[in-house]
């Protein structure tokens, strides 16, 4: 079994036993499930940039709240679901766009800063555009389609999604364009001298991811029917790259590991103490600590020991 077989495989298995789980669980928690798959999109958008092309964006919140704003906006103005979801993801790749124009020229923490500075200008505009945003009191709005009011169809609905976009991902990554993004990681001096237009593929590359960021800031309109520039703030893109760095930098599928673990430890902890934020800081220190490749990275590595060592034996 090749390992592109073996990776379709168990996601296949994932997302069968993904669909069972609102026949167990409670409404409270297929809310959970539904908000980990949302946020899963996010920081598999992350990781498009951060895994395989080797820049870390503390931009991609905001991108994400773009889409949100614009689908609430234009429902509450008597906009179809569906335009208004396709408009908000046009609008985030725009976003992307132009983040990237800016961007894709930098490296390294300099890429990471002016990610986040671009991120606080969207953050401001949606503070002071009252008219439009509601500025501090943000956007209210019951658009979720009829169809979707119950929360086990809205979350099997998320569930379909969230399989096209992760398979849609996986092939991208996986593409002779996903190579070169690898290779660009690797030593971007030596595909210049290959020949390839480096900032070129990391602008295509930025606005794709961010094309994805913008589909889970959509659906999250629907799932959460309010914005406010909170959706936008820096905090959301660091929830976002942690979910990618709890799952493991570059594994892809780890995103909804990460989302996950931090969704489920926000919602425990916060339950139990009024501390919660401090718990979880140390419990990201010790995974760092304990698991700088992150929970699925662990695993991975773990896998290949024992099959090492199995084959040392034989």
């Amino acid at each position: 079994m090749t390992q592109a077989t073996r990776t379709l495989t168990i996601g296949a298995i994932a997302v069968a036993v993904a669909a069972l789980l609102p026949l167990v669980l409670s409404t409270y928690q297929v809310g959970l499930a539904t908000e980990v798959l949302i946020f899963g999109i996010l920081a598999m958008s992350i990781d498009i940039l951060a895994g395989f092309a080797g820049r870390t964006s503390l931009g991609h919140g905001a991108i994400f709240g773009v889409s949100t704003y614009v689908v609430i906006y234009l429902v509450s103005q008597g906009s179809s679901p569906v335009f208004a979801l396709g408009m908000g993801i046009l609008a985030s790749a725009v976003v992307a766009a132009v983040f990237a124009l800016l961007a894709v020229r930098t490296s390294g923490v300099y890429f990471l800063l002016l990610t986040l500075a671009l991120g606080m200008i969207v953050w401001g505009i949606c503070l002071r555009w009252t008219q439009v945003t509601g500025g501090e009191n943000g956007l209210r709005g019951d658009i979720r389609p009829a169809i979707l009011y119950d929360h086990k169809t809205f979350y099997w609905v998320v569930l379909a999604v969230t399989a096209v976009i992760s398979f849609a991902i996986w092939r991208f990554v996986r593409s002779p364009f996903g190579l070169t993004l690898r290779g660009i990681r690797d030593s971007e001096s030596r595909m210049r001298s290959l020949g390839y237009n480096v900032p070129l593929h990391l602008f295509i590359g930025f606005t794709v991811s961010g094309f994805f960021a913008g589909v889970a800031g959509g659906i999250y309109a629907f799932f959460n029917n309010f914005v406010s520039p909170s959706t936008v703030a820096l905090a959301q893109s660091v929830e976002g790259l942690l979910m990618t760095i709890v799952g493991g930098v570059g594994t892809l599928f780890g995103s909804f590991v990460g989302a996950a673990a931090i969704i489920t430890l926000e919602n425990i902890v916060s339950s139990h103490t009024e501390r919660w934020q401090t718990v979880l800081g140390i419990t990201f220190i010790l995974i760092m600590i304990l698991a700088p490749e992150g929970l699925v990275g662990k695993v991975r590595a773990l896998l290949g020991r024992v099959s090492r060592s199995k084959s040392s034996v034989s």
